[in-house]
Order: structure tokens, then C-alpha cells, then sequence
């Protein structure tokens, strides 16, 4: 429906602009007679005025024929294209979608962070940040928004208040001043998955505005060559948008934490979507305006273009979630990993292309590697089985990359039960493991 709405407006905008050339060209013509002078020779029987009418009378036929709602029986919204025939026979093809509404509708969920925290020094100055964000959860009638960002966003390695910031203010899209400041506390985070969550309560500004919670993407089932429209806070110059591709749909990258000494592991989204300082923290949309991941990173290295980074979003709302479970009530402020006992490896990996939808998808065996002694898993699972899925409070994951088990146990809470579906010596069979309090690590 969007994209036909999308061609009808192009259409018509096109013609507006033909008629305006007329209408502007109409007192001259190439033998030093007006256009209407002509129309009268060819026998146009009337005034300057109704002539005049007349062509916008034929704009407008032409418009309701070009836009298929209007006088015809036969216009459909299953159409998947809309055509425009003139006398050179052109087709206008729709295309897959418009950027602008992508664009809109992440914009309504994004914000700019700002932080300042007291530095530890003995006459007690500060020190302030920029970054982005996007809302996860909204009560607009309470004035109530749940926003995830980048853990180092509100991170002060100089920050006397356990190093998150001691002030932190949000804007929304298009109120982006200083009187239109919104308070926010930090809920927890996650120093090596990058994730943050705020919280903001009883916003008369966002009681009154248009902000929206973002729609949530599987990046499980992104694909290279793919819209990323990364939407953030550049350089703290405001909200802004900038787009590209998807390079690589899942990778690994090592990188120096926050806290300038741990070094970790990431599992990011490449793109080459331009990223700067101040993008941090904000979402990375698809050609839908739906949220694929977080943008955390780029590479800097002098040699190197348009290497950017983003979390995915399901790693993103499964680390959100755990938060939320965990440090909401203010009895941790990390995320609570299960960690079960067992390692695993890639058997083998192919691409495969599929002929359904044309596009390849990278497909892993996964087995498990090894079982640690007294962990959860011991005298369950062995070395050698086959991972065929696994399911965690009541969502099953069938296995084809090696990060869907890692990303699963973040959804796995104290009293649930895990089932792994193996294939131990050819032989198909399920596994129940109960999550312990004692098996939960702080992350």
C-alpha cells in the first residue's frame, strides 16, 4: 500500500511539474502565437479562463487514472506495481519501499542522549557526553519510556558515581533544545555486551509527543546487501540520519571496553553506513524503519572507509530484557548470563542459496565440543552431539549459527527448563536442563 501511495505522489508530482511548464511556456510559442491562440485555431470554442480550466480538469483525469483508486473498478491493493503509459510506453515499476517513510518511522523512536558526570577531583568539576538512543517501551499515558543505548554512553571511567553518569537527559526527535530536556535514570548494563537501559517516568513531554516504541527486526534473518539507516546524534549535532548496506550480517570483533583495560568480543552487524562520535547508542533500521541493531562502533584505522558496526537487535532486547528482569528492582546492575557447562564448535558451514527468495543464507552444524565437569550439563550432553535447536521459555531456536545457543541462554532465567534437541550417534532426542541460581554470572 505504501509503495503504491509512494508512486501515486511521484506521478503526480510529475505531472504538476509538466503542467506548471506549460502553464508558464503558454504565452509564447516558437511562430509568436500564445498557446491559446493555437487551441482557438484548432477549434477551441471559449475564454482564456475556461481554457485554462480545461487543462486542469485533464490534470486531474489524468491523475486519478495514474493513481488506480480513482474510476477504476479493476485497481487492487495486491498490485505489486503501478504503471504509467505514455507515448513512449514507459513503465513505472514500484520500488521495494520509500526511505522517507523508514526514515519517519525511526526517527519517532529515537533520542538523543546527553550525560554529565562529577569528575573525581578535588574541586569538583564535570565532564559530559553525547550519545543516541531508541525507545524500547512507551506509556505515553503515564509519560513512562524504557530507552536502550550503548553502555559506553553513560560510562565516566572519571565518574565518582560507580562510573555511570550522575545526569542524564534524553530529546526526542525535533525537541532537541534545552528547555525540552527529559530525565532519565540508568536501570543496568552491560560493560561487555555494550548495552545500557535507561528509564524515564511522568514526561509531560512525552505525553504529548508523537514518540513511538521501535519495531523490533530478527536480525537472525538479515541478509548482505540490505537497507541499514543508521538514525543518531553525529558529533551531538542533533538527530540525523545517514544510509547504506549491510556488509556482513554477523561477525566478531575485538575491541578495548570502556574502561580502557578489558579487552572483549563483540558479535556486530557490519555496515557501511556512515557512523560517527555521537551515533552510539542508536538504532540501525531496515528499509521498513525496523530495528535491526545498535549502533557501538566503526573502525578508525586511516586506511579504512565506511566500516561500521551495530549490535544486533536481538542480542540487543534479549541483554534489554535481562536488565530489566534483573536490575529493576536495584538487586544487580549487570546482566545474568546461565552459563550451563558446555562448549561448542562449527562441524561445518556452507552457504546455501535459497531459490524461494534468491537470497544465501550461511549454514552451520554446530556440535558441542565439550562438557564441563559438575556443570549443569554434565552427564546430559557429551562431546560429539549435534545441536538441532534449543528452547527457552517456551521460543524455540532451531541451531544453524554457532551465536543462536549463546544468544538464547541470555533469555534463560532461574527455575526455567532448557531443552536442547540433539542428534547423538544418529539417534534424535531431547534434553531438559533446570537454570540454578548458581549457574547465573554477572556480564
Amino acid at each position: 500500500m505504501k509503495n503504491k501511495f509512494s508512486i501515486s505522489k511521484i506521478l503526480i508530482s510529475a505531472m504538476c511539474l509538466i503542467l506548471m511548464s506549460l502553464t508558464c511556456m503558454s504565452c509564447v510559442s516558437l511562430d509568436g502565437k500564445s498557446a491559446y491562440d493555437l487551441a482557438v485555431e484548432n477549434g477551441f470554442d471559449g475564454s482564456l479562463e475556461e481554457w485554462l480550466g480545461s487543462l486542469d480538469n485533464d490534470k486531474d483525469k489524468d491523475d486519478a487514472e495514474s493513481s488506480g483508486n480513482i474510476g477504476d473498478t479493476n485497481a487492487s491493493d495486491n498490485d505489486s506495481s503501478t504503471s504509467a503509459t505514455g507515448n513512449n510506453d514507459i513503465t513505472i515499476e514500484s520500488s521495494p519501499s520509500d526511505i522517507t517513510f523508514a526514515c519517519a518511522k525511526g526517527l519517532l523512536s529515537s533520542v538523543k542522549i546527553v550525560c554529565t558526570s562529577n569528575v573525581s577531583s578535588w574541586y569538583g568539576s564535570s565532564s559530559g557526553s553525547a550519545g543516541s538512543g531508541v525507545i524500547y517501551k512507551i506509556d505515553k499515558s503515564l509519560g513512562n519510556a524504557l530507552i536502550i543505548t550503548n553502555y559506553h554512553v553513560v560510562y565516566d571511567a572519571s565518574s565518582r558515581n560507580d562510573r555511570i553518569s550522575d545526569d542524564i537527559k534524553v530529546y526526542l526527535y525535533g525537541s532537541e533544545t534545552s528547555s525540552m530536556a527529559i530525565d532519565a535514570s540508568y536501570v543496568g548494563g552491560s560493560m561487555y555486551y555494550d548495552i545500557a537501559v535507561l528509564y524515564v517516568e511522568n514526561s509531560d513531554i512525552i505525553k504529548n509527543s508523537s514518540a513511538e516504541a521501535a519495531t523490533f527486526a530478527n536480525s537472525d534473518a538479515l541478509h548482505v546487501g540490505e537497507t541499514a539507516i543508521a538514525i543518531g546524534n553525529p558529533e551531538n549535532g542533533g538527530i540525523s540520519v545517514s544510509n547504506g548496506i549491510i556488509s556482513k550480517e554477523s561477525e566478531y570483533i575485538t575491541m578495548m571496553s570502556v574502561d580502557n583495560t578489558t579487552s572483549m568480543s563483540l558479535r556486530v552487524i557490519r555496515v557501511d553506513t556512515a557512523v560517527n562520535s555521537g551515533n552510539s547508542g542508536g538504532g540501525l533500521f531496515n528499509c521498513e524503519g525496523n530495528l535491526i541493531g545498535i549502533v557501538n562502533a566503526k573502525n578508525n584505522e586511516s586506511q579504512v572507509e565506511n566500516i561500521g558496526y551495530a549490535i544486533p537487535s536481538n542480542v540487543a532486547r534479549a541483554v534489554a530484557d535481562n536488565i530489566i528482569y534483573y536490575c529493576a528492582d536495584g538487586t544487580h546492575s549487570q546482566v545474568m548470563r546461565a552459563i550451563v557447562g558446555i562448549t561448542v564448535e562449527v562441524a561445518s558451514s556452507i552457504a546455501k542459496y535459497n531459490t524461494e527468495n534468491g537470497l544465501v543464507d550461511i549454514i552451520e552444524t554446530i556440535k558441542v565440543n565439550e562438557v564441563t565437569n559438575g556443570s549443569l550439563c554434565d552427564g546430559h550432553l557429551a562431546a560429539g552431539d549435534t545441536l538441532v535447536s534449543i528452547t527457552v521459555g517456551g521460543s524455540t531456536t532451531n541451531i544453524t549459527r554457532q551465536h543462536h545457543i549463546i544468544d538464547a541462554m541470555l533469555d534463560a532465567r532461574a527455575g526455567d527448563t532448557v531443552t536442547f534437541s540433539i542428534i547423538r550417534n544418529g539417534q534424535s532426542m531431547d534434553v531438559n536442563i533446570v537454570i540454578t541460581e548458581s549457574c547465573l554470572t554477572e556480564y
